[in-house]
């Protein structure tokens, strides 16, 4: 887990849940951290810092751009 990195941030797990599916399908490992407390205490959410998707290094450019691409305007699928 040492040269996994954050990438992004997110409130609540419904936020990721396309994403996470991408992520699969890609063969891209990855962690959401601080999830399964999240999902037990939603409110606790702000207090441990949002859940924290990390990846391995070299996998950082390309989660990233599945990232933007579910964020565009024209997308059918997005991320909240």
């Amino acid at each position: 887990m040492e040269n996994f990195i954050v990438v992004a941030t997110f409130t609540y797990p419904f936020e990721y849940a396309v994403l996470k599916l991408i992520l699969e399908e890609e063969g891209i490992p990855y962690v959401f951290e601080n999830e399964t407390m999240v999902a037990i205490t939603p409110f606790y959410s702000n207090a441990l810092g949002g859940i924290k998707l990390k990846v391995h290094r070299k996998d950082a450019k390309a989660t990233i751009e599945i990232i933007k691409d579910l964020g565009q305007k024209n997308s059918n699928l997005r991320i909240v």
